[in-house]
């Protein structure tokens, strides 16, 4: 690649950095990775504390399943405290991505990984899984929605220690904590913010030469990332319509779009 190439794909990952939100994946990982600063501030505004410590903060943790075929997940934010409670952070700008059922199920793969065999289950440690919409999801304009378990019949809480919080995104109102904190999601310019402690954050990794070059190869991964999952796509679309040929068998389809063949398989199933 020329010099001058470099240079103009250079300038148009700039062009997307400065566009670039705290609502957005490459700039929040880059941000709360690693920074327990950083997540201490968002989870004691979230939850409404102060007095919440953060003992670990990792960006993009893999939860693999053990199932064969089964779906596995990556966490946005994993986050863990000094009284062992879980926090799995997820900043979804689309609505789809927040649907109910995933937050259930991001619930139920952190609970797996909390004991190990033949471990007591009342020794299981508090999670809570969090979406950060970009919408309001729910609808009814409200900053936070916080969903727990509830015996019917009385209405008394069933105390298991799972929690979801929805945080609405387009919440605005900066006299309220939360108001403040999804006005700095929704900023491009970390001059604008309040919190200081993010608007430092956001400004390095904006405005000086290391942070931009961390930056770009973020852009760069997410841009090679996007490229695969559309390749996958394509080649399962494919695969989907190769399966209408009775006379293909599932090995020769495989071969044919380069594709595994559990993956195949799979396809099969969910027709």
């Amino acid at each position: 690649m020329t010099s001058e190439m470099l240079d103009k794909r250079m300038q148009e990952n700039l062009q997307i950095i400065s566009k670039l939100r705290l609502l957005d994946d490459d700039l929040m990982n880059l941000v709360f990775d690693k920074n327990i600063e950083a997540t201490e501030l968002l989870l004691n505004i979230i939850l409404q504390r102060t007095d919440l410590k953060v003992l670990e903060a990792v960006a993009q943790r893999e939860y693999k399943n053990s199932m064969a075929g089964g779906r596995s997940i990556t966490i946005d934010i994993y986050a863990k405290d000094s009284d062992e409670k879980i926090y799995d952070v997820e900043v979804q700008r689309a609505d789809r991505g927040a649907d109910f059922h995933r937050a259930r199920f991001h619930s139920s793969m952190i609970d797996t990984r909390m004991l190990k065999e033949k471990q007591d289950f009342k020794n299981i440690h508090d999670s809570y899984v969090i979406f950060i919409t970009e919408n309001d999801v729910i609808g009814t304009g409200l900053s936070l929605y916080h969903i727990d378990r509830t015996i019917k019949e009385t209405g008394e809480d069933f105390v298991d220690g799972s929690h979801i919080i929805y945080v609405n995104g387009s919440y605005k109102n900066d006299s309220d904590p939360i108001g403040k904190l999804m006005h700095d999601f929704r900023c491009t310019n970390p001059e604008d913010m309040f919190y200081s402690l993010l608007a430092k954050q956001v400004k390095y990794f904006k405005e000086t030469e290391g942070g931009r070059k961390d930056m770009c190869k973020a852009v760069e991964e997410l841009a090679e990332k996007r490229a695969d999952e559309r390749a996958m796509e394509e080649k399962k679309h494919i695969a989907s319509r190769m399966l209408e040929d009775d006379e293909l068998s599932i090995e020769k389809i495989a071969k044919y779009v380069g594709l595994p063949v559990n993956e195949i398989e799979q396809l099969v199933e969910s027709k």
